[in-house]
This record gives structure tokens, sequence and C-alpha cells, in this order.
């Protein structure tokens, strides 16, 4: 059977996504309602407006499923705005929106869409290679919980983080041609799969 890899599509990164999933032999799923979760072994959460995402998934009905699901087990990637959906604390907010990863994030740290670069940087556990991390108004991590692995950093910021089947990270892996932190994921899916 096919690991099928959901992608949030509510706003956002969608479309690179699903060409990552394709690439590294998964079946992409777009997800815009919550019976679209069903049957799934990972979840992407793009980049894109984090709070516009957070209304969105509530106004689908999609918030607490998603919640559900990663509850029951089931891999979440979020990537840039993802990472801030994931968040259990986002720095000068009351709120957060999932609120299922031990972590304090701030909001765009990496200056504005102007100052959008690209950096190689060394994920650990995904590749002993720098990888071309690319961001976009990116946030990072302010505080890791203990059961949080910091995979990686840039300029003394954590930029990747993971806390079991949850993975996030700052940049937006699916807009360069590079496919392991897709594949990374896939490899947590899996896992849930075979459990499954």
């Amino acid at each position: 059977m096919s690991v099928k890899i959901g992608v949030l599509n509510v706003q956002g990164a969608v479309s690179e996504h699903v060409d990552h999933i394709k690439r590294v032999d998964a079946e992409p799923i777009l997800v815009k309602h919550a019976d679209d979760l069903i049957g799934l072994h990972g979840l992407i959460i793009p980049g894109g407006e984090s709070t516009t995402i957070g209304k969105l998934i509530r106004k689908y009905g999609l918030f607490d499923p998603i919640i559900e699901s990663a509850q029951q087990g089931m891999p979440i990637f979020g990537t840039c705005a993802g990472m801030i959906l994931l968040a259990k604390q986002i720095e000068g907010h009351d709120e957060p929106h999932l609120a299922l990863m031990d972590v304090v994030v701030n909001r765009n740290s990496f200056g504005r869409q102007r100052e959008s670069f690209e950096a190689d940087i060394l994920i650990r556990g995904v590749s002993d290679n720098p990888f071309p991390a690319v961001f976009i108004r990116a946030p990072h991590v302010v505080n890791a919980g203990e059961q949080v692995d910091v995979l990686a950093t840039l300029d003394e910021k954590i930029v990747a983080v993971q806390q079991g089947q949850l993975l996030a990270s700052a940049f937006h892996p699916e807009l360069t041609d590079d496919t392991r932190m897709h594949s990374y994921f896939k490899g947590l899916a899996i896992q849930y799969q075979s459990k499954s």
C-alpha cells in the first residue's frame, strides 16, 4: 500500500509540497475537509500566513480533527507558517493555534519578504551534507521543551525541530529541488503506517 501524505490545502505553498511528495514516491492527498484526513499516514502544513491558515482550519472544521490525528500518532510536518501553527506558544500573541509542539516561536524573525534568502544548513538526522534552506518571513524557535530535538540552527536561532512524530522547519524545503526533508518525513509516515 502506498504511503499517503496529505497537504493542508487552505492557503500557501500547496502545489510545491505535492510535487515533492510525488518525487519521493508517496501519494499526495489534498486536505480541505476533515474527511480528507481519513487514511492518511502524514500531513504537511505548508507555509503561508499563519493567522489566515489558523482561521481557515477552524472555518473548514479541521482544527479538532488535526489535533486528534496528531494525538493518535499521525506525523505532521509544519513548514514556516506551519511551524507557527504547531507551536504551543507564539511570542506576542495570547492564543496559539494547534499547540501540538512544546516550542515557543517568534514570527518573522528573519525580516520582511524582500529580505528573503537562502542558506546552506546542516539538519541533524536528515543528512550529513548541507541543505539549501529558503527563508521567507521565517519564524524561529525561541525555546524548545525537553521532549523537542533541535535539528538545525542558523545564526544561533533554532530553525528545525522534531518532537516524536511532529516535525517543523522555519524554512521552505518545498521551494528547492532538494527532497531530503520530504524523504525524512516520508520515513516518519512509513513508521506510522506500519503501526496502523
